[in-house]
C-alpha cells in the first residue's frame, strides 16, 4: 500500500542522486591532469517498485516506481588495452634506458677527430718514422716518447671513461632493483585494502587506478604480466615467477663479488636464483654493464695489449743511442710473479696453473709455404675445445688465417722473424660473469705436426705433448726457452700501461736500430724504428681484426651503429607507447567539455527533484492543513 509521503521519498531519492552525481563529476574534473586516474560514472537505476508480484498485492494497476537510486559508481577502463600497455612498456622501458649511455660511449670515442686515440697513434707511428730518418738524433727520441706518452693518456681517457659508465650503470641497477622491492611492497599492500574494501560491496576506484599505475611504471622496469582472473588475487609475474600475489609483495637481494668486479648481482629473495632481467630499464642497465660496456673494455683491453706487446718484441732487440738494449718501449705488469708463469688459482698454497700469453715457434715459415701436413688443433674457446683442422694442400696463411677464424680465443701470426706466434685474447663472458681470465692461452694441442715439428712450438704431438694451463710448469712441455713465451698481464692493461719511465729519464734508450754479430747497432742504423713504424699497416691480429687500423675502423662504426639502433628503437617503441596511450585516454581519460555537460544535466536533475519535492510539500500542507473543519 502507498503511503501519503511517498512522494517525498521519491523527491529525496533524487536530490540524493543527483546531489552523488554532482561529486562524481566534481571528482573527474580536479583529477583530470592527476597520472593514472580513470574518469568514474555513476550508474543510476529505478529503486525497487511497489507491489511485486504476490497473494498480498493490491489491486492496482501495473507497478508503482520510486525515484531513483545509485547503483554504482564504476571507473572506465579496459582490462585488454591495459594488459597490452603491461607487456608493451618493457620494450620503451628498455631503450629509454639504454639510448643515453650509448650516446654517452659515442661521445667517448671521439672518432674521428685530431684528440681520437686513432689520430694520437697516428702520430706515434709518424715519429718512429721520423726517428728511422735521423737515428743519430735525440730530438726525434724525445719525439717518440712524447707522443707515446699523449697516445697512453687518450688510451687511459677512454679506459677510464668506459669504466666510470660501468660504475654508473652499477649504481643505476641497484637503485633500479631497490625501486621495483619498493612497487612490488605498494602493490601488495594496494591488493589488501582494495580486497577489503570490495568486501564491504564497494568499488575502490581510487585505489584501483593507484595500483594499476605502479604496474604501470614496474612493467618499465622489469617485463612484467599481471593476472586478474581471481578476483580475490590479483598477482603480477615476471621471468616465470610471482613477484606479487595478493597481499604477497616478493623482493630481490643484491650480492657483490670478486668474480664480478665488485658489481652486484641480482638475486630472488625466496630461493636464492640469480635473476637476469632482458626486458626494461633494469635489462638495459644489466646488459650494458656486464656485456655492451665490458666487450668494449676487452676490445681496448686487447688492442692495448696487442699493441704494447708488438712494440715492445722490436724494442727489446733493438739498441738506442747509447748503447743499450734489452729494455721495454711499455712498462710490462704480468699477472704472476713466477717465471714460469705458474700461480696458485685455488688458493691452498700450491701453484696449479700456468698463465702464459704468449708463446712462439722456433722454426721461421714462410707464409706460402704448403707443409704436407694433415692433422687438427685444438685450442680453447669461449664454450669449450674448438677444433682447427688443417690439410696437406694448405698453406702456412692458410692455417693461421683458420685459427683466427675457429672462434677460439687464441689468435695467431707470423711474427717479425717469419715464427709462428700464439696469443690469447679477452675471455668469454657467461650470464654477465667472466669465468676464466683474459689473455691466458688455456690449451693447445695439435694432433699432427705442424705445432709440433713443422713450426717448432709443441714438445710432441697428440694429448701427452699438449700444452694446458690446468697444470704449474705447462711450459716445459714447449720447446722453446723462456725468451720464447709471455706471462699474462695483469687485468685491464688500457688501464695501467704507461711508457717505460727508464726511457722517459734517459731518451737516448730509446732504440732505433739492431746490432749484428753481438755489436751494437751504428748511430745511422734507423731498422729497428722503421720496423716499429711499419706496424702500423702491418698483420698483428688484434683479435680477429688483420691491422689497428682494422680495430678503429670496427670500434667507430660498431659505436655508430649501436647509437642509430637505440636511436631508431627508442623513436618506434615511443610512437607505439603513445598510440597505446591515447587509446586508453580516449577511454579513460577527463573531457572537461563532458564533464561541464553532465554537471549541468545533473544540476536540472537536481534542481527538478527539488522542486517536486517542494511540489508534493505544498500538496500536503493543503492535505493536512486546509482540509477539514
Amino acid at each position: 500500500m502507498t503511503s501519503t509521503f511517498m512522494g517525498l521519498e521519491i523527491g529525496k531519492r533524487g536530490v540524493h542522486a543527483h546531489q552523488q552525481a554532482l561529486y562524481v563529476t566534481g571528482h573527474n574534473l580536479d583529477n583530470a591532469s592527476t597520472e593514472g586516474y580513470s574518469r568514474q560514472r555513476l550508474e543510476l537505476a529505478p529503486f525497487e517498485p511497489i507491489y511485486l508480484p504476490g497473494l498480498n498485492r493490491e489491486e492496482t494497476p501495473g507497478q508503482i516506481g520510486q525515484g531513483v537510486v545509485v547503483e554504482r559508481i564504476e571507473r572506465l577502463r579496459d582490462q585488454l588495452l591495459d594488459k597490452r600497455i603491461v607487456s608493451q612498456a618493457s620494450a620503451e622501458g628498455y631503450w629509454s634506458a639504454r639510448d643515453p649511455y650509448v650516446r654517452m660511449m659515442d661521445n667517448l670515442y671521439l672518432e674521428p677527430g685530431q684528440n681520437s686515440v686513432r689520430s694520437k697513434m697516428d702520430a706515434f707511428w709518424d715519429a718512429w718514422q721520423e726517428l728511422s730518418t735521423y737515428p743519430a738524433d735525440t730530438a726525434p727520441r724525445t719525439a717518440v716518447i712524447e707522443r707515446g706518452r699523449t697516445l697512453i693518456d687518450g688510451v687511459h681517457n677512454r679506459y677510464q671513461g668506459l669504466k666510470g659508465l660501468q660504475v654508473q650503470l652499477d649504481e643505476d641497477i641497484q637503485l633500479t632493483v631497490g625501486r621495483v622491492n619498493e612497487l612490488s611492497r605498494q602493490i601488495a599492500a594496494l591488493n589488501g585494502s582494495i580486497q577489503r574494501i570490495k568486501a564491504q560491496g564497494d568499488n575502490p576506484n581510487d585505489l584501483m587506478d593507484r595500483r594499476d599505475l605502479l604496474v604501470d611504471k614496474l612493467s618499465s622496469i622489469i617485463d612484467v604480466t599481471i593476472d586478474n582472473r581471481d578476483p580475490d588475487e590479483f598477482m603480477v609475474h615476471t621471468s616465470g615467477l610471482v613477484l606479487v600475489q595478493g597481499e604477497i609483495g616478493r623482493q630481490f637481494d643484491l650480492r657483490k663479488g670478486i668474480d664480478t668486479e665488485g658489481y652486484a648481482r641480482i638475486y630472488w629473495q625466496d630461493t636464492g636464483q640469480e635473476m637476469r632481467f632482458e626486458k626494461g630499464a633494469l635489462g638495459a642497465f644489466m646488459e650494458l654493464r656486464d656485456f655492451t660496456i665490458e666487450q668494449e673494455i676487452q676490445t681496448l683491453d686487447n688492442m692495448t695489449m696487442n699493441f704494447a706487446d708488438l712494440v715492445n718484441e722490436i724494442h727489446r732487440e733493438a739498441y738506442g743511442i747509447n748503447g743499450t738494449t734489452g729494455n721495454n718501449f711499455f712498462s710490462e705488469y704480468p699477472f704472476v710473479t713466477n717465471v714460469n708463469g705458474n700461480y696458485d688459482r685455488d688458493g691452498d698454497g700450491v701453484f696449479d696453473s700456468s698463465y702464459i700469453y704468449r708463446m712462439n715457434g722456433l722454426n721461421p715459415l714462410e707464409a706460402r709455404a704448403q707443409p704436407g701436413l694433415e692433422g687438427a688443433l685444438t685450442l680453447s674457446g669461449a664454450d669449450g675445445e674448438v677444433q682447427v683442422p688443417y690439410y696437406a694442400t694448405d698453406t702456412v696463411s692458410d692455417i693461421v688465417t683458420r685459427i683466427n677464424n675457429s672462434g677460439a680465443e687464441v689468435v695467431a701470426r707470423l711474427n717479425r722473424d717469419g715464427r709462428l706466434s700464439l696469443k690469447g685474447t679477452p675471455a668469454g663472458t657467461v650470464d654477465g660473469i667472466r669465468e676464466n681470465p683474459d689473455f691466458v692461452i688455456r690449451h693447445v694441442e695439435d694432433s699432427g705436426y705442424f705445432l709440433a715439428g713443422y713450426a717448432g712450438l709443441l714438445g710432441a704431438s697428440g694429448p701427452d705433448g699438449a700444452y694446458d694451463w690446468s697444470g704449474a710448469d705447462a711450459v716445459a712441455g714447449l720447446q722453446g726457452g723462456a725468451e720464447d713465451y709471455a706471462l699474462a698481464p695483469v687485468a685491464h692493461p688500457s688501464g695501467w700501461i704507461e711508457v717505460n719511465p727508464a726511457l722517459v729519464k734517459d731518451p737516448g734508450s730509446v732504440a732505433a736500430g739492431f746490432g749484428y754479430n753481438g755489436r751494437e747497432a751504428n748511430p745511422g742504423n734507423g731498422e729497428a724504428a722503421a720496423a716499429i713504424a711499419a706496424i702500423r699497416n702491418t698483420a698483428v691480429m688484434v683479435g680477429r681484426l688483420s691491422t689497428f687500423d682494422d680495430y678503429f675502423a670496427d670500434s667507430a662504426g660498431r659505436i655508430g651503429l649501436l647509437g642509430e639502433q637505440s636511436g631508431r628503437a627508442l623513436e618506434t617503441e615511443n610512437l607505439i607507447m603513445k598510440q597505446l596511450h591515447d587509446m586508453r585516454q580516449s577511454i579513460s581519460g577527463v573531457n572537461i567539455d563532458e564533464e561541464l555537460s553532465n554537471m549541468i544535466r545533473y544540476q536540472h536533475g537536481y534542481n527538478a527533484a527539488a522542486r517536486f519535492i517542494s511540489t508534493v510539500n505544498s500538496m500536503l500542507d493543503t492535505l493536512i492543513n486546509r482540509m477539514g473543519v
